[in-house]
């Protein structure tokens, strides 16, 4: 059951490292920080910080997980 539910999951084998750099490699930093109001990605910018500060912030990681789900929908639609 649990192997089913992983397979269907779009985050199952992504590391949150791979997910920032898509995200910031798409967006940048100052768009990323408009769409996820997060200090890690407003005031001095960079994928190590932000991932030492998304591992501890489980609220944090939660809206970014979410949003990239929400720009590989984005991007699907176009």
């Amino acid at each position: 059951m649990e192997q089913q539910v992983q397979k269907n999951n779009p985050l199952h084998g992504l590391t949150l490292e791979k997910i920032v750099t898509h995200l910031v490699e798409s967006y940048g930093w100052e768009q990323l920080a408009e769409h996820i109001r997060i200090n890690c990605f407003i005031s001095n910018p960079s994928v190590q910080s932000s991932l030492k500060f998304l591992r501890k912030t489980p609220w944090a990681r939660a809206k970014v997980e979410s949003f990239y789900l929400y720009s590989l929908r984005k991007k699907k639609l176009k």
